[in-house]
């Protein structure tokens, strides 16, 4: 690597550690639908066209051919959560009951690097979480207060990603395809309150709740693909390994296999079409492997005594989800560009697990978004995004673990627990975009 390179690379670096981690409103599960300004104004839309800096953490292959630019965003998310009884609840404390903690920020940054006209690299943060519920002492379940009798009760999740792509266009009788990967650090914390009355369940009772933050960290692999099939259509595929993380050692009393919480594997594919020069509309699936990691996927019921924490203890219960995006952008002049999109979700929830899942009520199934791109001078530009989620409720009974009477547990046949979840989410981002020929580290001029 150049010097020109590797000062380039220092740069990236820098802006990159502005996207510390943070929490996040969820939508697929706990993946946000979108990274950055431009994904989620387009409702999650464009693993088959990409034009900013944030293009790696959606389409690795879809870095090529874009210009050297960075962009630095920060999305304020407004979430509110809870869930309601009706009935004799045994377990959870009666009531409609609301979680704190209604806001909270997520950055992301990002930065593509052009090698020639065929082959680029970028670097891109960006976070996941929104597992973040507090539930105080107000609705009471003996002895202690809050919703399971433990005082103070919430789950506070927070995921965040780094990753450092390459990708390289092929000239090929089908059309231009490109192929691109990106290794991807990541780094997770989690703080879980008020499951203290729970401990006979645990198989390490002294790990498994009001341990304060805990850390872990790993990572993986990030690959995609773009095809451009005519000059006027596109298709896209990206895929991600699973995030192999360490232990929550804290919480290994807790979650399955003795505090293992790995970041599941997904994958999306897209479609881009040009109707106009100036107007392009996206479809995008993606697929997200909660089941396949223990501590989401393992059932959650029966729950025995010193069963938490074990290989093959009790998780969330998570199915698989599934989304489908739709988005499109008009670039209605060269000075503005505005874009609009829907996204929908399936429900990871089972009827059989809302108990355990009251904490954290991941349910979102509508959004819908709008967003605009305004360029400012030839070489700087603002983004805006704006995304609601709707509001989304699921039933199911409550279901009473082991306890002297029950050593198995049972369905409790009196009590329904109905989470819900509702939001906003509101995204600004400077992009700036270096001249033709500008080799300079750091911007010259705006």
């Amino acid at each position: 690597m150049t010097k020109s390179y590797s000062r380039r690379f220092a740069f990236a670096v820098s802006a990159i550690v502005l996207g510390a981690v943070s929490a996040a409103h969820a939508a697929d599960g706990y993946f946000l639908i979108g990274y950055g300004p431009r994904a989620k104004a387009l409702g999650g839309a464009g693993a088959a066209d990409q034009r900013d800096a944030m293009a790696l953490s959606t389409n690795p292959a879809s870095i090529v051919g874009l210009e050297r630019q960075f962009q630095l965003g920060l999305t304020g998310i407004v979430a509110d959560r809870g869930y309601k009884t009706t009935g004799t609840p045994r377990v959870l404390a009666p009531g409609e009951v609301q979680s704190g903690r209604p806001w909270f920020p997520v950055p992301n940054s990002g930065y593509v690097q052009p090698i020639d006209a065929n082959s680029a690299w970028s670097i891109v943060s960006y976070a996941n979480g929104g597992i973040n519920t507090a539930y105080d002492w107000g609705h009471y379940r003996a002895p202690f207060g809050g919703p399971l009798g433990g005082g103070f009760a919430g789950v506070d999740l927070h995921q965040g990603f780094m990753s450092v792509g390459y990708a390289r266009r092929f000239a090929t009788p089908l059309g231009a395809i490109s192929i691109g990967f990106a290794p991807t650090i990541a780094v997770q914390m989690i703080n879980v309150q008020g499951l203290k009355m729970l401990s006979p369940l645990s198989s390490n009772p002294w790990e498994m709740s009001d341990m304060a933050f805990d850390w872990s960290w790993g990572g993986g692999v990030h690959a995609g693909l773009l095809w451009s099939i005519t000059d006027k259509f596109r298709f896209g595929f990206s895929g991600s390994t699973p995030m192999w993380m360490s232990r929550f050692d804290k919480y290994a009393g807790l979650f399955a296999d003795a505090g293992r919480f790995d970041i599941p594997a997904n994958m999306q594919a897209g479609l881009a079409y040009d109707v106009l020069p100036n107007l392009t509309v996206m479809m995008d699936w993606r697929h997200i492997f909660y089941s396949a990691v223990p501590a989401l996927g393992n059932p959650t019921n029966p729950t025995l005594y010193r069963s938490l924490g074990t290989g093959s203890g009790p998780g969330f219960d998570w199915t698989d989800v599934d989304s489908g995006a739709i988005g499109v952008e008009w670039r209605y002049s060269p000075a503005l560009t505005l874009r609009t999109g829907y996204h929908y979700s399936t429900n990871p929830l089972r009827w059989r697990s809302v108990t355990v899942n009251a904490l954290s009520p991941i349910i979102n199934r509508h959004h819908a978004s709008v967003g605009a791109n305004y360029v400012v001078t030839p070489n700087s530009s603002v983004d805006f995004a704006f995304v609601y989620a709707f509001k989304n409720s699921f039933t199911g009974i409550e279901w009473i673990p082991a306890q002297p009477g029950l050593p198995f547990g049972a369905p409790n046949p009196r009590a329904t627990i109905s989470p819900w979840v509702q939001g906003m989410e509101f995204t600004l981002g400077y992009n700036y975009k270096w001249d033709a020929g500008d080799h300079s580290l750091i911007p010259t001029h705006f």
